[in-house]
């Protein structure tokens, strides 16, 4: 089950306890990053551009429960 990213307007909530703040969230990207390696050739990522992403799953750090998180609106978000 892919979990679509909250926006301005929405947030995640879980469906089993109702947590609205803790998630841990297993996602992949696909970036081009650009590395500058100084002269003792220690790498530093000065730019990071995302290509694509994908959230492949989110679990409630509260209850354990995977993939049982749903987008509500947030508070005050249509005002």
């Amino acid at each position: 089950m892919t979990v679509p990213l909250p926006t301005e307007t929405t947030r995640w909530r879980c469906t089993l306890c109702g947590n609205l703040t803790r998630f841990d969230v297993t996602r992949s990207s696909k970036v081009v990053e650009y590395v500058h390696l100084d002269l003792a050739g220690e790498p530093r990522v000065e730019e990071r551009e995302v290509v694509s992403e994908t959230i492949e799953s989110v679990r409630c750090r509260w209850c354990n429960a995977v993939d049982q998180v749903e987008l509500v609106d947030r508070p005050g978000a249509g005002s």
